[in-house]
């Protein structure tokens, strides 16, 4: 299935705000499961993760999204065999950071523009950064939002 995302390498694409994303996620994988699943949202799609997660998959949390409590039965958990975890970067050591940063440009950085071609949604001049926080906020964006300092 040919989708917007197809030319950034992406088999299919899921918007969860139109579509049912366990069931996309089942037919798009045959029944399989996604074999991880990047969760940026926080534990408000906790229970859905773990339904649309494959066994022995990983549920790697990487924001607490609006906050709250990760509550899904420890049955469910088990029954997929799934690892569950995350990541806060604000908490790591300075050196952890810095090794981050030493990797990403000695591995990353020099593939930006070429192999890794970051999405602009906007572009905004920095006295309307207030105007980007509502589109970033809005959630209609698709790629990154820029502030423009002259």
């Amino acid at each position: 299935m040919l989708t917007p995302f197809s030319k950034l390498g992406a088999g299919s694409a899921i918007n969860y705000r139109e579509q049912d994303f366990v069931a996309a996620v089942k037919q798009v994988t045959e029944g399989h499961g996604a074999n991880v699943i990047l969760d940026m949202m926080g534990p408000g799609y906790a229970k859905r993760n773990l339904e649309a997660l494959a066994m022995d998959g990983r549920l790697v949390h990487l924001s607490g999204g609006s906050g709250g409590e990760f509550c899904v039965p420890l049955a469910a958990i088990m029954a997929k065999r799934a690892v569950v975890t995350g990541s806060l970067l604000r908490a790591s050591a300075l050196s952890l950071k810095t090794e981050i940063v030493r990797q990403v440009m000695g591995r990353v950085w020099p593939h930006l523009g070429t192999a890794v071609t970051p999405i602009v949604d906007s572009i905004f001049p920095l006295e309307q950064a207030v105007d980007a926080h509502a589109r970033m906020e809005s959630g209609v964006h698709i790629g990154k939002i820029l502030l423009q300092a002259e």
